[in-house]
């Protein structure tokens, strides 16, 4: 675009950025790999409409504080308070939205050992014969009889993305983090979905053993 001397329009920006992203798109293998998020997930509290009830009140809504990569999901402003065995606490935790129809609680290893809990790793949502507690808020308490676990390490991918590495729902990949501390998990459960962005989750606990913070190498195999 010729230089007149004049000031740019907004217009003229917008032609310009797209004409830059356009190349760059143009200029991409048509197999290139889809953009990988890994992110760590802290621990936090999925709630069901009859939990929130007794714990905020009735027919309290979740506030959202933040949207989360995963479309549609969102970390809450509302917290609670989970009680162990021999009354020891986890203060704090975050409730994430939006509300299921059932609810659990996803914690890290070193959470559990605080607790004084034996956590099965379990997907999310896989809760039947699982640990419970007592789960404490403003306005009541709730006694979970299942519904405490540790969250199986597991990718989210698109069906684009699933068939980029030939890979169906259940499948499991590795997930190889380079680096100082670098480490292969090497069972990453595939979950796959049309709303679904490629990304992994893993606990806090998975995230500091591999340096995830200073990690510029992370590639997902087969």
């Amino acid at each position: 675009m010729a230089n007149s001397g004049l000031p740019v329009t907004r217009a003229q920006v917008e032609e310009i950025v797209t004409e830059i992203v356009m190349k760059h798109l143009g200029d991409r293998p048509a197999n290139s790999a889809p953009t990988l998020m890994v992110q760590a997930s802290s621990r936090h509290m999925h709630v069901s409409r009859e939990h929130l009830d007794i714990l905020y009140g009735p027919g309290h809504e979740l506030t959202v504080e933040r949207e989360l990569y995963l479309a549609g999901n969102y970390a809450a402003k509302e917290m609670v308070t989970l009680i162990g065995p021999k009354s020891r606490l986890i203060s704090n935790l975050r409730i994430l939205g939006p509300i299921r129809p059932e609810s659990q609680i996803e914690l890290a290893f070193t959470d559990a050992i605080m607790l004084g809990m034996d956590l099965p790793i379990r997907l999310s949502g896989n809760i039947e014969g699982t640990p419970g507690g007592w789960v404490m808020g403003p306005k009541g308490m709730v006694e979970l009889k299942k519904g405490i676990i540790r969250a199986a390490i597991h990718v989210h991918m698109n069906p684009d993305e699933a068939k980029y590495y030939s890979v169906k729902q259940g499948d499991m990949m590795k997930l190889r983090i380079g680096g100082d501390a670098g480490l292969t998990f090497n069972r990453v459960l595939v979950r796959i979905d049309p709303s679904f962005r490629l990304n992994v989750h893993m606990d806090t606990d998975e995230a500091n053993a591999c340096g995830l913070h200073l990690a510029k190498e992370i590639e997902l195999l087969k």
